[in-house]
């Protein structure tokens, strides 16, 4: 305040003020004529520019990304007339396709292969506004005649669709396998389902069976596919069979090595920048905690390892699958790189000569021969029929070259050979370059032929609510001598095996992911289970006994846990013995019933201990409304098993045999019987 009265108190102040304020009115008038120059001009250019926001050329890019969707304006673009769908799991049905599309350009045809999750499948309706257009589909079954992942979308549209289809001509492969119930379940549906919806088949529905030989199959129905495109659309084939590269060869000499692939599935430097969520595109690099053999004698090897996903944010549930990405032996890498004179270590791209494909390169690059051969590329299986042609050219003995182009054929001969020589002898790409030394395709070419290499598969051996930051795999060592006297090695278990548990060490990483799984234990734990699980087949019922025992702790009512397991020998192979022994003792399993198939004479199996057990089978499955689980091998023990339940039920149940296999089927079908199995 004392600061405020000081300038009244100074007589000198006044007549300064008088010329401030004098100042003050002349720039205050500067001032609101600026004010209002200025918002006039604001006004004037901003009412300009609203009246030109329509017309801003901008606008039409919103719809591109829909166009990009749609498979008829990228054939129209591309000038072709046909599309293959594939439904691939493992990538045959996608390398089908190729084959397919590759094959069109002998007609005077230009084909396409299309994944049907990339594009809208309700345009299937418009492809017609294409001259001599077709659409094939080459479709897995997977699972208990589910759809493969990728082909979800589409199924799920073919059952809502009421399109008329009435334009689209169409012809279908099925890859399925005849040991399971749902044979081929999905390549039968999409044929009856689009001549439901009015389309045309140009050729009969394609049944292949991968526990017979898929390839033969396949290349039967594709020779008799051909001539009846021919003669639906009037055209002649305009030659033989010829090779063409889809893919060109880049050597980088002088690379940046941050911006080359050193084996991750999808994003650069994803091993070494992990972010969630982890899937089959982005998988989580699991250290292995544990590694420790479970069987005590015999000559297999079969093993119990954790992996820690602490950190990851993975949830997974028991019945759940855990994928694993391995790599190939390098001793096996090594020997292809030496017959091939090659550098490993060249830095390459393989760059996809058409354009307008969605698939720039068969496996991420850059990267070098040695990284694609070791985690991209499938070196350990029998090379398919198309590879054999396709590398022929390459052999400069005129005998060898002859027997290729044999085994590549659809003649009876050609194929009786390539059953015997490469399919029951299990030779794989390096067996062949060495019984063929004058074969010695340039490694590019080899490796744009060679099959991606695949995630494989295991049943979680752990539940979640006991092991919430681990995921437990059972598995055994696959090994085994081959008709030419080779020792092959499963790719996988054997890398698995390796994994040995190391502090901070890289060499115990796992590339992993979790698959969901319709395995699952009853919603009411009250509910009784009945589970049969010879072998590793037994994987997924110590989770579900974890989480019966978990379920007990935490005082709910937990119904009748019977389990059918069987093995070779009781001091051989008996696994998981102690934990079976300590949840029988806690009452969490109420019945262990174990066959050891070797330990006298007679051979038993679990199907013979459900038989000998018929009548409380029986029991819990009509009173107790028990759920049923079989696990393990589909050619043979789930067969076997399926066959008792029928037994059972028609003895007991007392009805005919068609009525009982009704009922088994019933159960099927309201996920009280349920399979995890594999052939």
């Amino acid at each position: 305040l004392s600061a405020m009265r000081e300038p009244s108190m100074d007589p000198s102040i006044s007549a300064d003020s008088t010329a401030q304020q004098d100042s003050l009115f002349s720039m205050m008038d500067v001032f609101l004529i600026s004010l209002i120059t200025g918002l006039f001009t604001y006004w004037f250019f901003f009412r300009k520019k609203k009246e030109e926001v329509p017309e801003l050329p901008k606008m039409q890019s919103v719809a591109a990304p829909v166009r990009d969707s749609s498979f008829i304006e990228k054939m129209k673009k591309t000038g072709r007339n046909i599309v293959v769908f594939y439904g691939s799991q493992t990538g045959t049905a996608e390398e089908f396709a190729n084959r397919l599309s590759k094959d069109a350009h002998r007609y005077g045809l230009r084909g396409m292969a299309a994944d049907p999750e990339e594009y809208d499948l309700s345009d299937l309706s418009r492809l017609s506004e294409i001259d001599k257009s077709l659409a094939v589909f080459c479709m897995a079954t997977y699972g208990e005649g589910d759809p493969t992942d990728n082909a979800q979308d589409f199924y799920d549209w073919l059952q809502e669709a009421d399109a008329d289809l009435s334009g689209l001509r169409f012809a279908v492969f099925g890859l399925g396998n005849k040991t399971y119930e749902h044979f081929n379940a999905m390549g039968k549906y999409v044929d009856k389902r689009l001549e439901e919806l009015g389309a045309q088949r140009i050729f009969e529905l394609g049944l292949g069976d991968d526990d017979g030989n898929l390839e033969e199959d396949f290349i039967t129905w594709r020779e008799q596919f051909w001539p009846a495109v021919c003669e639906h659309f009037g055209v002649e084939a305009t030659g033989e069979e010829s090779s063409i590269r889809q893919y060109e060869l880049v050597v980088h000499t002088d690379v940046n090595m941050n911006k080359v692939y050193t084996g991750e599935m999808g994003r650069l430097k994803s091993y070494e920048n992990q972010k969630p969520p982890f899937d089959a595109k982005n998988p989580f690099l699991a250290q292995v905690t544990e590694n420790r053999k479970l069987n005590e004698g015999g000559e297999r090897h079969l093993m119990h390892l954790e992996l820690d996903i602490s950190n990851s944010k993975i949830r997974y549930e028991s019945g759940d699958h855990v994928a694993v990405y391995p790599a190939n032996d390098s001793s096996l890498v090594n020997q292809i790189g030496e017959i091939l004179g090659t550098d490993l270590d060249t830095v390459m791209s393989l760059n996809n000569l058409d354009e307008e494909s969605n698939k720039k390169h068969p496996f991420p690059c850059p990267t070098s021969y040695r990284t694609a051969l070791t985690y991209y590329l499938d070196i350990t299986n029998p090379p398919r029929t198309n590879v054999l042609y396709e590398l022929a050219q390459y052999a400069s003995d005129a005998g060898e070259q002859e027997r290729l182009r044999k085994m590549a054929s659809s003649a009876a001969e050609g194929k009786a050979l390539y059953l015997s020589w490469v399919v029951e002898a299990r030779r794989n790409i390096l067996a062949i370059l060495q019984d063929m030394p004058s074969l010695r395709p340039p490694i590019d070419h080899l490796c744009e032929l060679l099959p991606r290499l695949q995630a494989r598969y295991y049943s979680i051996a752990s539940s979640s609510k006991v092991h919430p930051n681990s995921i437990h795999i059972c598995a055994v060592t696959v090994e085994y001598e081959t008709k030419t006297g080779r020792l092959n090695k499963g790719v996988a278990t054997n890398w698995l095996r390796s994994k040995v548990p190391e502090q901070n060490g890289s060499s115990s990483l796992v590339p992993m992911y979790v698959r969901k799984s319709q395995f699952r234990l009853p919603f009411k734990p009250s509910t009784p289970v009945i589970m049969i699980g010879p072998g590793t087949g037994i994987a997924p019922f110590i989770g579900f006994i974890q989480e019966r025992a978990w379920l007990k702790q935490q005082g709910k009512e937990v119904g009748e846990t019977v389990l059918y397991y069987g093995c070779r020998r009781e001091h051989e192979d008996y696994l998981y013995r102690e934990e079976l022994a300590r949840f029988q003792k806690e009452g969490v399993l109420t019945q262990l019933n174990v066959a050891f198939s070797r330990d006298q004479a007679e051979k038993v199996y679990v199907q013979h201990l459900l038989k000998k057990n018929k009548e409380n089978v029986w029991k819990l499955l009509n009173e107790g409304m028990a759920h049923i689980y079989v696990c393990g091998d589909a050619r043979n023990m789930a067969r076997d098993v399926q066959n008792t339940f029928y037994e059972i039920v028609s003895e007991f149940g007392n009805m005919s045999q068609p009525q009982a296999v009704d009922y088994v089927k019933k159960l099927m079908t309201k996920g009280r019987y349920s399979l995890d199995v594999w052939s």
